[in-house]
């Protein structure tokens, strides 16, 4: 292995939107740092199956606000 060219792999803890807490190996932060996560495969719809009810329209009402001069002019 060429030295100094690795990055560093250290203990990181990992806390789950349950509140489950567990330890694992990372190159991601510090040693000792935490993870909190905001989708993990036991809230995400696409593991548990289960759709929440997602704020669509105020997202659309954004994008289109935010995008609204660009493209083809309206006649």
């Amino acid at each position: 292995m060429k030295a100094g060219i690795h990055p560093d792999y250290h203990d990181i803890t990992i806390i789950m939107t349950d509140g489950t807490t567990y330890t694992t190996r990372s190159c991601a932060g510090k040693p000792g740092d935490v993870m909190r996560l905001d989708i993990d495969p036991k809230s995400h719809p696409a593991w548990t199956g289960v759709q929440r009810m997602m704020d669509t329209g105020g997202q659309v009402a954004k994008f289109n606000k935010k995008f609204a001069g660009l493209g083809m002019p309206k006649k």
